[in-house]
């Protein structure tokens, strides 16, 4: 086993505008927190704006409208065994 970063206890004091980060081939590191409300897309955000909030039934229920003229690829999928 290797050496912890920080021990539990530290972990429960720790300043809480730090966070650690984990990072796919870099090792742990300890880093200031961004506040993301200084962010220039903030506002795009469901947290500037619950207008913004993204509504997945309404988008998975949405069917795509083709135009008699339109031309488009039909694909056959075999979903068995998946």
């Amino acid at each position: 086993c290797g050496k912890e970063l920080m021990s539990q206890d530290e972990l429960a004091v720790m300043d809480g505008g730090k966070c650690i980060l984990q990072l796919r081939g870099v090792r742990p590191f300890l880093s200031d927190k961004y506040d993301i409300t200084r962010h220039p897309n903030f506002k795009y955000t469901a947290d500037a704006d619950k207008r913004n909030t993204f509504d997945i039934e309404a988008f998975l229920s949405a069917r795509l409208k083709l135009k008699p003229d339109e031309v488009c690829d039909v694909y056959e999928v075999d979903t068995e065994g998946v």
